[in-house]
């Protein structure tokens, strides 16, 4: 039974994109040095910057959290003071990061459904002025909120601060303004909107920035300056990359492309979504975010209240029928998540749809009421 994944990543890819890992090709190999540097190129170009605009793609062997902690590890001078803006398990995450590397950090912290306001930023900003760098995450998949990048960086603009974005899950299917949000690094990953397979990430950088960060890495294998320059100056990567994951990779960037773009992706994302969520609605489920908040790319669906209504047997019975979701990772409510990315149509969410309402059924699931 082939299963479809119906979680923020790794996801359901095209054959297209298996079939481009079925060949083997030396890392040192002119085809491969090639490939890497159109791979670089696509990915400033779908970010919607370039090389002559001060813009760098940069990219790392290991999962996005390795992407993120190279970039904290690395653009943070030793005398360098980090906020960090907080609303999910992921900004929680960056947290660990800055603790372990010793990186001196103050935490602006909202409850999981709840939009982090500038305001609050521009006051921490105001009081605190050593602070240099603001992370946060764009779509936090602890719940699918859109965080509001663009409002939140012309604050860390106005103060004059460098900003880091971790757009793991939003990165390809949702549309973001370098220039207006002031980033200075976004970080995703190969397995996720792009529709490629797990094995590396990927970092969008400003040049002028990247180029202060020479020798102040606190790591060897996860220094993003000596990576870039790596990149640059050769076109290899300091240590063994991932080969078959970038063919997979440079595969679905090329049918990003043939798709239309990050407009035509949000798109289909967008039809599945509404197609998910109101098929969800007609069955008793509620969604754990307010509408407004709730991006398109993951939703986090309350588990029904009925005791008959046993998470594990639910997701056991759906994966038996080819059905892939995902656990909670809420710290307040019980939940479960079901992604809308991937090479996933509105027809898929109809079956799961279907496929849960059947798994339902047999397990004696009366009420789907989470509330």
């Amino acid at each position: 039974m082939i299963k479809k994944l119906y979680t923020p990543g790794p996801l359901t890819t095209s054959d297209s994109v298996k079939e481009a890992m079925n060949r083997d090709l030396g890392s040192r190999d002119m085809e491969f040095i090639k490939m890497v540097a159109d791979i670089r190129q696509r990915l400033l170009d779908l970010a919607g910057v370039s090389k002559e605009s001060g813009y760098e793609a940069v990219i790392l062997q290991g999962s996005g959290t390795f992407g993120i902690e190279a970039v904290l590890s690395t653009v943070i001078p030793p005398d360098g003071e980090l906020l960090l803006i907080i609303n999910g398990a992921y900004g929680t995450r960056m947290a660990k990061i800055a603790a372990i590397h010793g990186i001196l950090t103050s935490q602006l912290e909202y409850p999981e459904n709840v939009w982090p306001v500038p305001a609050d930023i521009d006051q921490i900003l105001y009081k605190e002025p050593d602070i240099t760098h603001v992370a946060m995450v764009h779509c936090e998949t602890t719940t699918g909120i859109f965080n509001d990048i663009n409002a939140i960086g012309e604050v860390v603009k106005m103060h004059h601060k460098e900003f880091i974005v971790d757009a793991m899950s939003s990165f390809g299917a949702v549309p973001v303004d370098f220039e207006k949000a002031g980033i200075s690094y976004l970080i995703s990953s190969s397995n996720k909107c792009i529709e490629g397979v797990p094995g590396f990430s990927i970092v969008i950088g400003r040049r002028e920035s990247l180029e202060q960060c020479r020798n102040q890495a606190r790591t060897l294998s996860l220094d993003l300056y000596s990576q870039w320059k790596g990149l640059e100056n050769d076109g290899q990567f300091r240590f063994t990359p991932p080969v078959q994951s970038l063919m997979a990779f440079h595969q679905a960037l090329i049918e990003l492309h043939e798709e239309g773009g990050v407009d035509r992706r949000a798109l289909r994302y967008l039809q599945n979504y509404r197609m998910l969520l109101s098929g969800m609605r007609k069955l008793g489920f509620h969604e754990y975010l307010p509408e407004e908040l709730q991006g398109y790319i993951i939703t986090t669906f309350l588990k029904p209240l009925d005791p008959a209504f046993d998470f594990e047997r639910f997701y056991q019975k759906l994966n038996q029928r080819g059905f892939v979701i995902y656990p909670g990772k809420l710290t307040k409510a019980d939940a479960f998540r079901i992604g809308n990315i991937g090479q996933l149509y509105p027809e898929d969410m109809h079956d799961l749809v279907h496929a849960i309402a059947g798994v339902l059924d047999e397990l004696g699931v009366g009420s789907c009421s989470g509330r």
